[in-house]
This record gives structure tokens, C-alpha cells and sequence, in this order.
């Protein structure tokens, strides 16, 4: 990896700014590592190169690249945050300084694991680029991790499974996600890594072109016809995505009938819904298979239609159809969104999920509780329902109509009495699937919700308010046996 190709990248994703000072940033850290060599025996410099291109690759900012050079500096060398501050300027040494902040994990003990976690769900909330660094920094590690013994190798994938994975995928930065995923896959189960690979690049790489090759010749004619500017392609599920798939579902390989998809490029909305149609003109949808994420987006912003068709032979076949914009985002996500997409810093605004771990955060002032709650709520497979009025809910995957009815208004909770879930009569302890609409029917004369509830409900919100009122009635119990008994 060289500078000059850092540059070039760079250049073709900003073009108009100047990056001369790359070339200044990447002297500065060569010289601080002079004499450093990494364990695979290459030099130290190689690493915070490798690791400000993949940040190229998804698109960040001039400051993010040269904190992506500079990241090891004031932990690994003499060089000081000061110094790097008079060199490059507080908003460089600001990023720096939160990729120091955050450590390496270094495997000692449960704890300093904890708190590492801590630190990086804060500089999630305080900016979002000194996360970007870190995974960049980690797929680099990932890539050159032959150099660690086995059983560190493992723990490093395991960890980058739990908790970089999800947040790579909340962040919606499917690039660098599908990466880790993968090597951590072959680091983990490098036989089932190694058969699926096979299965998937030899056995069927033929089928799949000839099946791709069959489709297009159907398509192109009436998306021309209709003129319609597009670009198609075959999007393939990658390696782990599919290991997964297989674990949940208890399928073999051949049971999997979307291993790839066709990914469709089109310029406007319209031209999204205009395809659409054609697509079901021409082969009969599977409606339990069809996804507006256009209308809905995901809670990282992902954007796209899709569908499933019967195709040629009756093979079910997947298509994903979207702008190109969207489609820039789907690979780097908020790096894309957030940040290079507005020319106003000020445009800004943190993500839903965010916003619940900053909430958690004044809650819990225990490391412990903190990961926990986290992981648990933040962390699983989110789901869209509706409220009568269109509004659009956010919630956990298994939520229930109480957690909905919490995450609308805590009086909702409280006076729930009954729910509607699609026009008809639902229970409150059921789970809520992918666009439900939900209407809370609430009962006036209750001011309490039921401690039974605790039994079922998923979210934070509806257990600590239930709980908080479980609290009250205790205490009010206890009042009337001894008098002067006060609430803390």
C-alpha cells in the first residue's frame, strides 16, 4: 500500500479538495514508527496505511483519513496528542484522541473488556467517525491476523462477531461488515468456511451464470422498451450470511434458495416502482417476499425494494431494486449519509439507536448492566409496525403490543387494556411482525400497568416503567404498615 494511492482514492471520491496534506500526515507517522515492525513481521507503517485506504473505500472525509494515519501515534510512539494537535489541528487530534481513548482490547480479564465496550458505545454518541477508524483499523488487524496464535485469533473473531459486527450493521456499513464477518467465519469454523466456499464458487458458479444470463435476456427487452436507464447485477449472500441462514433455519446448502440475488441500478424512485411493475408483469411475486424499504428504511437508513419472483423453471429468484444513491449507502452507510452527503457539519442527526444508548448510558452507571442492556435491546434485528395514524415504530425483534404501546407514550403502557394488530382483536403478550399496524385500546379508570408483563415485554423502556410502578406499589404497601416509611 502506498500514499499515492491513498491520494488517488481519496481524490476520486472528493474530487476539489486538496489532499497534499496526506502526503504530510503519512511522513509524520512513518517517521514516529520508524523501527516498528508488526507481528507478522511487515513494518508498523503498513498497518495505518492499509488502514486509512479501507477508509477511502467507504468514503471518509479528509480529517477521517489523516486520524486513520495517525491513529497508533500517540499510543504506540513518543509523538503526543499535543504535537499531533499543533501539526494537524484539533479536529484530527480530536479523532485521534477518541481511537486512544477506546484502547486496544487486550484480552486481560472480563473487565477491561467491559470497559472497552463502554468507551465505544461513548464515542459512538460523541462522533460517529472515530468508530469508522476503529473497524477500519479492525479488518486490517483481521487481514493480517496469521501472525497471532490460534487461540488469540479466535477470541478476536469472536469478539469482532458480537459486538463490531452489529454495530458495522447499525451503522449500515455492509462493506466493511460482510468482511469481518467473513474472515472471522474462517477463523472460526474453517472447515464449514472452506465446504461452503466450494459449494458456492465451484458447484454452482456455472448454474448461477447461466440462471443470471436467462433472466437478463427477459428483462432487458422491457426495461428498455419501458426506457428505463439501468444497471444490473448479480449480488451474491456471503459466506457467513448463508452459514447463518443454514444454522436457523436448519437447511442445507441447496435448501437456500437466495444465495444470490439481481440487483437492479435505476436513477429515480420513480424508476424503482416503474421496474417493479415490469418485474411482475413478467414473473408471478411471492407476496410474503416483498419489502418497500423506500417507503419503510431500515434503522440504518437502508433503502431499497425487494422482491422475490418465480422465475424461469419456477426457480425462486431475489431482486433488489434502488438508486444509485441508495445503493452507495447500503455499502457505507452512515459514512456516506451523515457525514459526505451534507456540506453543513450542522445537518447531523444521530440515528434512533443511538440516541438509546445514550439513554441507557444516564441509567446505568454499572459497565456490567451497561453492555448487557446494550446487547440485549440495542444490538437484536429491528422491526417496523404502524400506529393507525401512520406514524412509524422502531422496536426489537419479538417485541410485543406493551412494548409498542410503551414506546408511543408511558400512559399508553399504563392504561393498556387491549390491542387491535391488524384490525383484529391480538393479545398483548404476542410478538408483533414487520409492518403490523398496532392500535392500543387503553382503559380509562387504570392508572397501573400489570407486573405480570415483565413475563413477556422486550424492550428497556417497557420493563423499567413497569418496574417503576411495580417500586411504587410496594412502597404504598409497605406505607400503610409503618408510618413514616419514605420514597428514596
Amino acid at each position: 500500500m502506498t500514499i499515492d494511492r491513498i491520494i488517488n482514492k481519496f481524490k476520486e471520491n472528493h474530487p476539489g479538495v486538496d489532499a497534499s496534506i496526506l502526503h504530510l500526515a503519512y511522513e509524520y507517522a512513518k517517521e514516529a514508527h520508524q523501527g516498528q515492525m508488526r507481528k507478522t513481521g511487515e513494518p508498523y507503517i503498513n498497518h495505518p496505511l492499509h488502514t486509512a485506504y479501507i477508509l477511502t473505500e467507504i468514503k471518509a472525509d479528509l480529517a477521517t483519513v489523516i486520524a486513520g494515519l495517525l491513529h497508533d501515534v500517540p499510543e504506540d510512539t513518543y509523538r503526543t496528542l499535543d504535537d499531533v494537535e499543533k501539526e494537524f489541528g484539533e479536529e484530527v487530534a480530536n479523532l485521534v484522541k477518541g481511537i486512544t481513548k477506546l484502547g486496544k482490547i487486550k484480552y486481560r480479564g472480563i473487565e477491561r473488556y467491559k470497559e472497552n465496550l463502554k468507551k465505544m458505545f461513548l464515542a459512538m454518541t460523541n462522533d460517529l467517525r472515530v468508530i469508522f477508524i476503529k473497524f477500519c483499523d479492525r479488518l486490517n488487524n483481521l487481514r493480517t491476523i496469521e501472525g497471532l496464535p490460534v487461540e488469540k485469533q479466535k477470541r478476536i473473531a469472536r469478539e469482532t462477531l458480537e459486538i463490531y459486527v452489529p454495530i458495522a450493521g447499525l451503522l449500515g456499513i455492509s462493506r466493511l461488515k460482510w468482511q469481518m464477518e467473513d474472515i472471522c467465519f474462517k477463523i472460526l469454523y474453517p472447515d464449514k468456511f472452506h465446504e461452503l466456499e466450494y459449494k458456492y464458487e465451484v458447484e454452482k458458479k456455472v448454474e448461477r451464470n447461466q440462471f443470471f444470463q436467462k433472466i437478463k435476456n427477459i428483462l432487458t427487452p422491457k426495461l428498455k422498451e419501458a426506457n428505463v436507464d439501468y444497471g444490473i447485477e448479480i449480488r451474491f449472500k456471503h459466506l457467513y450470511s448463508i452459514y447463518q441462514k443454514m444454522q436457523k433455519k436448519n437447511r442445507k446448502f441447496d435448501e437456500i434458495y437466495d444465495v444470490f440475488a439481481l440487483r437492479i441500478i435505476v436513477p429515480s424512485i420513480n424508476d424503482c416502482y416503474k421496474t417493479l411493475g415490469i418485474i411482475h408483469t413478467l414473473w408471478k411475486p411471492n407476496p410474503s417476499r416483498f419489502k418497500d424499504y423506500i417507503a419503510v428504511p431500515k434503522p440504518n437508513g437502508y433503502k431499497s425494494l425487494h422482491t422475490t419472483i418465480y422465475g424461469p423453471e419456477g426457480k425462486a429468484t431475489e431482486f433488489q431494486i434502488r438508486t444509485n444513491e441508495m445503493h452507495e449507502e447500503s455499502l457505507y452507510g452512515l459514512a456516506a449519509h451523515w457525514y459526505y452527503k451534507h456540506s453543513e457539519r450542522n445537518n447531523y442527526q444521530s440515528p434512533n439507536w443511538i440516541k438509546e444508548i445514550i439513554e441507557v448510558q444516564k441509567e446505568v452507571t454499572n459497565t456490567d448492566e451497561l453492555v448487557k442492556k446494550v446487547k440485549l435491546d440495542v444490538f437484536q434485528d429491528r422491526i417496523f409496525v404502524f400506529s393507525p395514524q401512520g406514524d412509524v415504530f422502531e422496536l426489537p425483534e419479538r417485541s410485543t403490543p406493551i412494548d409498542f404501546a410503551y414506546a408511543v407514550h408511558s400512559n399508553i403502557g399504563n392504561k393498556a387494556a387491549s390491542v387491535l394488530i391488524n384490525d383484529k382483536l391480538g393479545k398483548l403478550d404476542q410478538e408483533l411482525r414487520n409492518g403490523d399496524m398496532v392500535k392500543i385500546v387503553t382503559e380509562k379508570n387504570r392508572h397501573h400497568p400489570n407486573p405480570d408483563w415483565l413475563k413477556f415485554v422486550k424492550t428497556r423502556r417497557a420493563k423499567e416503567r413497569i418496574k417503576q410502578y411495580a417500586r411504587k406499589s410496594s412502597l404504598e404497601r409497605l406505607k400503610r404498615f409503618i408510618p413514616g416509611i419514605k420514597e428514596k
